[in-house]
């Protein structure tokens, strides 16, 4: 029993060290720059294979990275969400969008890679629907973005997908921009994780509210055309 446990000790190491090591490689050069040979060898692993024999495909390397951090952001947004059951206010969800991610980032020490290394993921058409897939497996997120929509101003259809990108796209790279300024040594304009994601949710809500322009065309189209 103790050689099994010491063994599965090990094991369990082991691979703790390949998941940080590639979240690290793939936040700083992207997913397809680094291959499993390189891992394995920053890991530390005399065995090249290493990577493949723990975790498989680099596609399961990725999805394992992803949950690793998922649960406990899991955790935190279940909590926000609870305080924010009844709530007729946008304010209080998109928060509830931001905040749990933010606070994971400052918990999780300095340097931290999790920010870029979801905005490489999202950048890669090939592994961008890892993320979708294990973040829309989440309650608490599923939640959120149902009563968003539920108290958010009547806009068309059309307007919410496009402001539902934006908003994913200001939380993944205004993120990982901060948490790229923050590796770097270089000045932040807010002077935490809690107060950047204050700032995020701020204009996260302005976008949502802001007026919706539609069967207008530019004069530029106009002439153009003309």
């Amino acid at each position: 029993m103790a050689v099994r446990t010491i063994r599965s000790e090990r094991a369990n190491a082991t691979r703790r060290r390949i998941l940080e090591t590639a979240e690290r490689l793939f936040a700083e050069h992207g997913v397809t720059a680094v291959s499993n040979r390189q891992i394995s060898e920053a890991a530390g692993q005399g065995n090249n294979t290493a990577v493949g024999y723990h975790f498989g495909t680099k596609v399961d390397l990725v999805r394992a990275i992803v949950r690793r951090h998922n649960e406990d952001i899991e955790r935190r947004r279940l909590d926000m969400v609870a305080r924010a059951a009844g709530s007729d206010d946008p304010r209080d969800w998109v928060a509830c969008l931001v905040h749990p991610v933010a606070e994971h980032l400052a918990e999780s020490g300095s340097p931290t890679w999790f920010a870029r290394f979801g905005a490489q993921v999202m950048t890669d058409p090939s592994l961008r629907p890892i993320m979708y897939e294990e973040t829309l497996s989440s309650p608490s997120l599923l939640r959120t973005l149902d009563e968003l929509q539920r108290c958010l101003p009547d806009l068309p259809v059309e307007v919410r997908f496009e402001r539902g990108d934006m908003t994913r796209q200001l939380i993944v790279h205004m993120l990982a921009e901060r948490e790229r300024a923050l590796a770097e040594l270089t000045t932040t304009p807010r002077s935490d994780w809690c107060d950047a994601a204050t700032g995020l949710v701020d204009a996260i809500v302005g976008l949502w509210s802001a007026p919706c322009t539609t069967g207008r065309r530019t004069e530029t189209t106009d002439e153009s055309e003309g």
